[in-house]
């Protein structure tokens, strides 16, 4: 699986999905658990949806 994630866009990520799951738990709401979407594509560094749409954050390195 390529990378398509950058470590920025990986940090928020993360950030937003802990916070979508804080949100969820404070509330006692089941859609607290949409907050794991944006933790695991962060956490892989692959988003399917964006490499639909062919936008990608990573940093290409040279060899």
């Amino acid at each position: 699986m390529k990378c398509n994630v950058g470590r920025t866009e990986q940090k928020i990520r993360i950030g937003i999905g802990i916070v979508i799951i804080a949100i969820g738990w404070y509330l006692g709401s089941w859609w607290g658990i949409i907050g794991l979407i944006p933790i695991i594509t962060g956490s892989i560094r692959y988003c399917p949806a964006s490499d639909i749409l062919g936008v990608s954050t990573c940093k290409v390195e040279d060899h």
